[in-house]
């Protein structure tokens, strides 16, 4: 008999058994798309939407800013379709994460200047913009701005959510272009029966109107507030990326599943959420990748301990051997 604590890898949606006290938490593992990760959905709904309005054509020029997996699935995309790819990124993006990019014949520029608000979005924004003017013929498709990101998520994600998981009472969703929680967040609008659907950012990202701050971790956050995010009936929560690596390696150790940095948030959000759900609840997080892209970072202990302390590591290895601590996850709703 298989341990019911210990997740089917053939499964898209997989228990965190007994994680939460009262509560069933799931993951929907999006790491099952095509190139890794949920990325794949957006940039795929991108690029038709543009092929079917005639902005793409054969052999056309793309351009995008990503911080990883969106990278990896336009260059997979572009390869196949025959268009040449520049990714802008930045030095925080994982190394291997940016090998994939240019092992799939993308053209990598890394920006290594930080924005007014102390992070990259800004900067690698306006590298594009420098090239959109000198070049007449390069096309942006814009994932911070791009309703067919919203589209990839309203008609995918959460259709495949409710088809094949059911409703859930609680959504912990992570927010990065915020296209994956404003797709979930305009679906379940139309329904009878909604969740409470909880937006997960983490601190030093602007996105929610905090203040800005370093962060270290690619895949959530922004220094610049994206144009789809919009206002709507979900709850906000930040989470320190210290309780991101306390989460992500938990996971690891104790079911034996390697995720990526935005699940060990959001994952983070529901621990802390744990006294505010009612007894029974099903509670779903969506997993954008998984970890292979972080082992050497969240998962290797000298980039945690250069910075983040030796004190992070030993939270990181009792967490995985004991309960939840409240305190453990500084979350401000």
């Amino acid at each position: 008999m298989r341990n019911p604590t210990v997740p089917d890898p053939g499964e898209d949606f997989v228990p965190l058994t007994g994680l939460l006290p009262h509560a069933e938490l799931w993951l929907k593992l999006e790491s099952r798309n095509p190139a890794g990760s949920i990325k794949m959905k957006t940039a795929t709904a991108m690029i038709d939407a543009a092929e079917r309005s005639g902005l793409l054509r054969p052999g056309a020029e793309l351009i995008e800013s990503t911080s990883g997996n969106l990278g990896v699935a336009m260059a997979a995309i572009c390869a196949a379709r025959g268009y040449h790819l520049t990714l802008v990124t930045d030095p925080n993006s994982n190394y291997r994460s940016v090998q994939q990019m240019r092992a799939l014949g993308a053209e990598v520029v890394v920006v290594e200047r930080r924005d007014d608000n102390g992070g990259y979005l800004g900067s690698r924004i306006a590298y594009i913009s420098l090239r959109l003017a000198t070049e007449p013929g390069l096309v942006w498709l814009n994932q911070y701005a791009n309703p067919a990101n919203v589209a990839a998520h309203r008609d995918g994600t959460a259709v495949e959510i409710c088809e094949r998981f059911g409703v859930p009472d609680w959504l912990f969703v992570g927010v990065g272009t915020s296209g994956t929680l404003m797709g979930c967040v305009e679906h379940f609008a139309g329904l009878g029966t909604r969740p409470t659907v909880v937006a997960v950012d983490v601190l030093g990202s602007i996105t929610f109107g905090g203040a800005p701050a370093r962060r270290l971790i690619p895949g959530m956050g922004a220094s610049r507030k994206p144009e789809i995010f919009a206002p709507g009936e979900y709850r906000r929560v930040l989470v320190s990326e210290r309780d991101t690596i306390v989460a992500c390696r938990r996971i690891a150790s104790r079911y034996g599943l390697l995720v990526g940095g935005s699940t060990g948030t959001v994952v983070a959000a529901a621990m802390a959420h744990r006294h505010r759900l009612p007894p029974g609840s099903r509670v779903l997080a969506i997993s954008p990748d998984l970890g292979g892209a972080y082992l050497d970072t969240i998962y290797d202990d000298g980039w945690v301990a250069t910075h983040f302390g030796d004190e992070l590591l030993r939270d990181s290895a009792r967490s995985a051997r004991r309960p939840v601590r409240e305190e453990l996850v500084k979350a401000r709703t």
